[in-house]
């Protein structure tokens, strides 16, 4: 029997790009194995790693992958390995120096080359259209856009996926109803700079528009937007879709003026909090998380300050932040000195955490005694939820929106009662 197994590494969109992987693996006869020892048994065995290659840490875990790999590939030596995602910004011959036990290495641009690889003799039918969702079939990904085209000084995500392409209104639209009508629950729109989607006039908040509109019971989700791109017209739209689930991810990455201009990112504080008055003010019962870098170099404490007084202003219900990771070729990694410690970086997170954790509460309390949409344990605000009055028949819930009383408020999740 041919079998393959995907280890995916990163974000929401290397998800997607693993589940078209996935497809394209399917529709050549293999069958998904959920562990190597089940992999190596099979006659023909491919195992394909999507990278990631947004902080070092991610990209080190492959490069410390050989002594695994030559175990296996002593075990079985037909199986083949296969490289993909965004550690493909280095060239190929670097790869193959350090990889040496990886057979192909695949742009994830070019993925349907894969099928040519694998298995000449098996052709794709409706490539253009492949339906990209989790296992669950109630959560779809699906790409609006790939690329980048705002080069922040520290990432690394426009230099391995290249320059913002976004798909055609037609694709979007036919993967969303393909989703819905196999079952999809909820859509996550996605793409790295999601809002900034333009093709043939149609910008973001009209594809928004296209998509409420198709027929179905489901939350309209996306990630991640940049502050630049968030137009009135979006959150005038946002507020107007009664599918679009109120919850947002809305990075800001620092809060002070200085670190930002260093950033490549092009905006001020000022205009962020402006930003995020105005969604507040259309849709008061949205829930806000952000994106968080600390330790940037040259942040000083003092600077810093102005991140912790942000927080605090703000009263996000999440946040995801990570510690500075110089990244080759990005234009910080160039310009600017790592010269914050690891251990004050470590300590920035934590004073930031601590932070947010009194607001995620704050505001959680505030929702006790209200009545939410839950599917599958989330509430529209994306927060966990755990419902206390069926515990003995959570199958007669699952998969299905239902209506819950919240009863009491923690840090980052709610409980409440089936209604």
């Amino acid at each position: 029997m041919s079998k393959y197994l995907i280890t995916t590494f990163g974000c929401q969109a290397n998800t997607a790009d693993s589940e078209k992987t996935a497809e394209i693996m399917e529709n050549l006869g293999y069958v998904c194995v959920g562990n190597t020892e089940d992999l190596i048994s099979a006659k023909n065995p491919v195992l394909i790693f999507n990278t990631c290659s947004v902080r070092q840490k991610a990209e080190d875990r492959i490069f410390g992958l050989n002594n695994k790999l030559q175990e296996l590939k002593i075990v079985n030596c037909k199986l083949k390995i296969i490289l993909t995602g965004c550690m493909m910004h280095y060239s190929e011959s670097e790869l193959k120096k350090r990889l040496p036990l990886f057979d192909y290495f695949i742009d994830i641009k070019k993925i349907k080359t894969l099928e040519k690889i694998i298995q000449k003799t098996k052709i794709l039918k409706n490539k253009d259209l492949l339906i990209k969702k989790t296992d669950s079939k109630i959560s779809a990904l699906i790409p609006i856009s790939h690329g980048c085209d705002n080069f922040c000084s520290y990432c690394i995500v426009p230099l391995a996926r290249g320059r913002e392409i976004s798909r055609t209104v037609l694709d979007v639209i036919g993967d969303v109803k393909k989703a819905v009508t196999n079952g999809a629950k909820e859509i996550w729109l996605l793409g790295q700079t999601v809002n900034s989607y333009k093709n043939k006039g149609v910008k973001f908040h009209n594809l928004l528009r296209l998509i409420n509109d198709i027929d179905g019971d489901f939350w309209i989700r996306f990630t991640s937007p940049h502050p630049k791109d968030f137009s009135d017209e979006l959150i005038k739209t946002m507020a107007e879709c009664e599918k679009f689930a109120h919850y947002i991810n809305l990075p800001v990455q620092s809060g002070n003026n200085a670190v930002l201009k260093r950033m490549g990112r092009p905006y001020t504080v000022g205009h962020y909090k402006k930003l995020v008055g105005k969604i507040r003010k259309a849709m008061p019962d949205i829930a806000i998380s952000t994106d968080i870098i600390v330790g940037f170099p040259g942040e000083t404490k003092k600077q810093f300050e102005d991140t912790k007084k942000l927080f605090k202003e703000i009263k996000f219900d999440m946040a995801f932040i990570s510690e500075y990771s110089p990244r080759p070729k990005t234009v910080a990694y160039k310009m600017f000195k790592d010269n914050v410690s690891h251990k004050e970086k470590e300590a920035r997170k934590n004073e930031l955490n601590e932070i947010l954790k009194k607001t995620a509460l704050e505001n959680n309390k505030k929702l006790v005694g209200q009545i939410v949409k839950v599917l599958n344990g989330r509430t529209e605000g994306n927060k966990p939820i755990e419902i206390t009055n069926v515990k003995h028949s959570m199958l007669n819930i699952k998969n299905k929106f239902v209506s819950a009383k919240i009863t009491k408020a923690n840090i980052w999740s709610l409980k409440g009662k089936l209604l």
